[in-house]
């Protein structure tokens, strides 16, 4: 299949023939119940031109990067919609910092449809940032640079790190400004304005089915649960109450492995609303998240998040339970015994746990031996991160690098100070004597394993990321974005893709947050703001 230009895809448009619409293809914020979306159009841009682009997204969509400029740019900005689109916003609810907020929707995003990628599956298009729809409430639809870029990068850095999420085929500059105040401390300022091209199978939510269970629309219910069924999970069988209950537990099953991938990767989403939860569990709406520096189970890098903590780093497997509890509960209209969605929940618990090991073992280059004693080991390794102030990413790599030596019995003291030095934010005395004594125990675990230490070693490598996308790592390749360089972000996006190799050109980029970073904007704490 050769490439072609976006302005020439063809598009199908499943969800807009399928499901009840609200065709009057009005702008204006309202309530708009009785149906699953509303049909709107993109609000075009003063001069929308390309800043970046994913080559292999766009690949595998069957694309040809487009210039700088012209009509393939101004489809990817909403400036031209083609003949086969039929954009739309879709209508969902949601709790918010687990308060229920009712009617929220796509109120910056607009779907232009779907297309075919090169193995024949369906993927929906989506512009961030493309203008106002009906269930933009008091926003004005649009999307800032430093946001978008932001989403840009950590979408595919998430799919080269093998983490489960939505994807992001472009960065549109718009060449407008758009007003937004970053912390809602009454300092508003004006920054330049971008779109960012969202590529999923579908950004269906839980939300999606919580305002019609809410409003007690359940036909339009049972139509949605139908609808993703035929398309997204047809292997359950067709639909029926315990095709339903089925497809719940594969839900909880998906949304258990991606949190069990954040977990071990170290990476904090920022905003668990009900509304951005993925009924495929993919990792969606990048906003306010970051990357554990030091490890702390009760960090979020989220300011709106501050005084509960309730989206920390140590809560995601908690929170994505009870979201889980949240769907179930709408869904419970469609099955005769709601009590019956329970084992999807019981199905969430065991495959975190299970997932969750399974990767900490690879990580640790460890094959699962004596189940009880390998727990031990893994559910310690958290305290002794924490009481040192341990950077996660750099702590699994430079140990990979150690296993070796760990295997040939070298003085363990000296090369745990070595690791120690390299990964660890803490000065006090003292506080890396816990996980001193878990590398005792690890090394130990170590040798008890079969393999030959080289194969061990790649295996760790493979596992360990060198390179993720650090907060402050973001932060600089916006502001130099925002002043017309791009090439901090060429650079980072580049790295981020091979995440896993050695670059020894851009080692700066693999280097533990600087000091001055600890506390700046951007680069420490960031807000649901866009």
């Amino acid at each position: 299949m050769s490439s072609r230009p976006f302005d020439q895809l063809p598009f199908a448009n499943t969800f807009v023939d399928e499901l009840h619409g609200d065709a009057s293809g009005l702008r204006g914020a309202r309530q708009v119940p009785g149906y699953h979306y509303s049909r709107v159009q993109p609000t075009p841009v003063a001069d929308p031109h390309l800043l970046a682009w994913s080559s292999e997204l766009g690949a595998y969509l069957g694309l040809e990067k487009p210039p700088t400029r012209g009509p393939a740019v101004a489809a990817l900005a909403g400036n031209l919609v083609l003949p086969g689109m039929k954009p739309f916003a879709a209508r969902y609810g949601g709790h918010q910092f687990g308060n229920w907020a009712g009617q929220l929707g796509d109120g910056r995003a607009i779907a232009l449809g779907q297309v075919a990628a090169v193995d024949g599956s369906p993927q929906e298009i989506q512009l961030k940032g493309a203008g106002p729809t009906p269930y933009s409430r008091r926003g004005d639809g649009r999307a800032v640079l430093r946001s978008s870029v932001r989403e840009f990068l950590c979408s595919e850095a998430m799919h080269h790190l093998g983490v489960p999420t939505t994807r992001a085929l472009s960065l549109v500059g718009t060449g407008d400004a758009v007003v937004r105040d970053m912390f809602y401390d009454g300092n508003a300022r004006p920054e330049p304005g971008a779109i960012v091209a969202r590529v999923a199978p579908t950004f269906i939510r839980f939300g999606n089915f919580q305002l019609l269970a809410a409003t007690d629309e359940i036909d339009n219910l049972r139509a949605l649960t139908d609808f993703v069924l035929r398309h997204y999970y047809p292997e359950l069988g067709p639909p029926a109450p315990e095709t339903y209950l089925r497809w719940f537990a594969e839900i909880a099953r998906r949304t258990a492995v991606m949190v069990a991938h954040w977990m071990t990767v170290g990476f904090v989403h920022g905003v668990m609303n009900t509304d951005n939860m993925s009924i495929l569990g993919l990792t969606i709406d990048y906003g306010p998240y970051g990357w554990l520096e030091p490890y702390d189970s009760d960090w979020t890098p989220n300011t709106t998040d501050f005084g509960t903590r309730r989206y920390a780093f140590g809560q995601q497997p908690q929170v994505a339970l009870w979201n889980l509890a949240a769907l179930a509960q709408a869904l419970a209209p469609l099955v005769p015994d709601p009590q019956a969605l329970r084992a999807g929940l019981d199905q969430y618990a065991a495959t975190f746990n299970a997932t969750q090991h399974a990767l900490l073992l690879r990580k640790l280059g460890l094959t699962p031996q004596a189940a009880a004693a390998d727990q031990a080991l893994t559910g310690a390794l958290p305290a002794a991160l924490a009481g040192a102030a341990v950077d996660m990413t750099i702590f699994f790599r430079q140990l990979s690098h150690l296993a070796p030596a760990l295997l040939a019995g070298s003085a363990e003291s000296e090369l745990f100070g070595t690791l120690i030095a390299e990964a660890t934010y803490a000065t006090a005395p003292g506080t890396d004597q816990p996980l001193r004594d878990w590398l005792h125990r690890y090394a130990q675990r170590l040798r008890q394993e079969a393999a030959n230490s080289e194969v061990i070693r790649a295996g760790m490598l493979a596992a360990n990321p060198k390179y993720v996308l650090r907060n402050y790592l973001a932060q600089q390749a916006i502001e130099a974005a925002e002043a017309g360089d791009l090439s901090k972000l060429e650079t980072l996006f580049e790295v981020l893709k091979t995440p896993f190799d050695e670059h020894p050109a851009h080692e700066a980029l693999a280097a533990k947050r600087p000091a001055w970073a600890a506390d700046k904007p951007g680069s420490a704490t960031l807000s649901c703001s866009s």
